[in-house]
């Protein structure tokens, strides 16, 4: 069976694009309020005139990641590439306002009420047609949806998987205000994607008995994140030029972690965050 490498992640938060935009300490540059919020993604097309704005930012995670990699949409389209998606809370948006709008303009929001709605939106943009799943959750299932990924192309059902996470909050800013002792302030938006390929990689996932030292910097810096926060984590694992990735997810009171022991490689030859 072979192995499988983690190539790049691409990651857009509320704080800018790319791990350069984070601060030091999400909670000292925190200037108040419920959430930080990313702007609704400025993507050319009338398809998206009426999309919502966190199907905007799935597609917005992936454009700089493939940029970062020197490939183009149709290098991954098709049905060699798997898309498997992760989100906590992006579908509340919707469903909160198709809940609150008037009978007659409840459907123009019903399509999006689905978790399905934002890989849906990618899948259509890059053409994806390969293996397909969703996983409804936080930090830990993204590290199961990375496990899953990862055995997709060891076992040969792709070639490339795109993990992709997406988080927003600013439309149910009263709701996560109510049960705000479950979540660490602040909340962040954010838009992660990690590319997988086959490789020498090898990666495990089992439950873990403390935060591992690249989560706590990724929460550090980026602030709550819920499904993206590994995918964060990978994208600073990888900046360092680490050939040994811990990190570590939790939800509902359970906590995993991932080992990720990659091939030796110049930081330099690895792929770039964006």
């Amino acid at each position: 069976m072979r192995g499988v490498d983690l190539e790049a992640v691409g990651v857009v938060t509320g704080w800018g694009e790319g791990l350069g935009a984070l601060p030091t300490s999400a909670a000292s540059a925190w200037t108040g309020g419920s959430s930080l919020t990313i702007e609704r993604p400025p993507l050319d097309g009338e398809r998206f005139r009426r999309a919502t704005r966190e199907c905007l930012l799935g597609v917005a995670a992936v454009q700089p990641l493939l940029a970062s990699r020197g490939l183009c949409p149709r290098e991954i389209a098709g049905g060699a590439t798997a898309l498997l998606y992760v989100t906590a809370a992006a579908y509340g948006a919707s469903n909160r306002a198709f809940v609150e709008a008037a009978p007659t303009a409840g459907t123009l929001h019903f399509p999006y009420t689905a978790a399905s709605a934002v890989p849906a939106e990618v899948a259509i943009e890059f053409q994806l047609t390969g293996p397909y799943v969703i996983f409804v959750g936080g930090a830990a299932t993204t590290l199961e949806a990375l496990a899953h990924a990862a055995g997709l192309v060891e076992r040969g059902e792709c070639e490339r998987a795109l993990v992709l996470a997406v988080e927003t909050f600013r439309e149910c800013e009263d709701l996560h205000a109510r049960a705000r002792w479950l979540l660490d302030r602040p909340l962040v938006e954010a838009a992660a994607c990690a590319l997988l390929g086959p490789g020498d990689g090898r990666l495990s996932v089992g439950d873990a008995p403390t935060a591992s030292a690249l989560t706590r910097r990724a929460r550090r810096s980026a602030g709550e994140t819920l499904a993206c926060e590994p995918l964060i984590a990978l994208a600073l694992g990888l900046e360092t030029g680490d050939d040994r990735l811990h990190v570590t997810g939790e939800w509902r009171g359970r906590r995993l972690g991932l080992e990720w022991a990659l091939p030796r490689r110049a930081s330099s030859t690895r792929g770039a965050q964006v």
